[in-house]
């Protein structure tokens, strides 16, 4: 069965909504701004996705479609057990969160590789990344909030909360870094790490 991911419940959604081709697909996920969530960036991927639903009988090709110069396209729309799937795989990503790994969680681990000193000039590269970031979806969420009803904006209110929360933490953990509130020194902790675990090696 197709891995549950964001990008095969976009299609699956897509081809719920009404039978199209993937160019018409990936064209909507950014025209609504779904690409900030769901990464449509290779439409190779966006092709392997859709061969792999249609294999497993989520998607069914309903013909095909020719735009004036523009090449033959395929058009898919979501079986019954498609658009049962999109609606347990939403139910399933809201109720029960998936571990992720991520990379700026796994930086923070190993933060003591770092002298502090530099700790601090990456943490305000990416507050400066952040800020930024936060300043651009509070001004896109304000210009079409009273276009669009808000269900179809609510996870831009998500990342926005996020990022608030991102941007508060990582400014006070650089004014502690700044003030020496925090601050290490890696042979001290390799030394506490050889203490804690004789025998062993490393400081995580």
């Amino acid at each position: 069965m197709t891995q549950r991911s964001g990008l095969a419940l976009a299609v699956l959604a897509l081809a719920a909504e009404a039978p199209m081709h993937p160019y018409r697909m990936q064209q909507l996920i950014r025209e609504r701004g779904k690409d900030q969530v769901v990464n449509v960036g290779q439409r190779s991927q966006l092709y392997k996705t859709i061969d792999r639903l249609v294999r497993d009988g989520l998607l069914v090709a309903q013909g095909t479609e020719r735009e004036a110069t523009r090449p033959e396209r395929t058009v898919y729309a979501a079986t019954d057990a498609g658009r049962e799937l999109a609606v347990t795989w939403t139910l399933d990503m809201l109720t029960a969160p998936r571990h992720e790994f991520a990379e700026f969680t796994a930086a923070l681990a190993y933060l003591p590789l770092l002298d502090p000193d530099v700790a601090a000039d990456a943490l305000a590269l990416r507050l400066s990344d952040r800020r930024g970031e936060l300043d651009r979806l509070r001004h896109e969420l304000a210009r079409v909030a009273t276009e669009l009803p808000r269900i179809v904006l609510i996870e831009n209110e998500y990342a926005i909360a996020h990022l608030e929360t991102d941007v508060a933490w990582i400014t006070k953990l650089l004014e502690d870094l700044r003030s020496g509130a925090l601050t290490w020194s890696y042979d001290d902790l390799a030394e506490t790490a050889r203490r804690m675990h004789p025998g062993g090696e490393g400081t995580s």
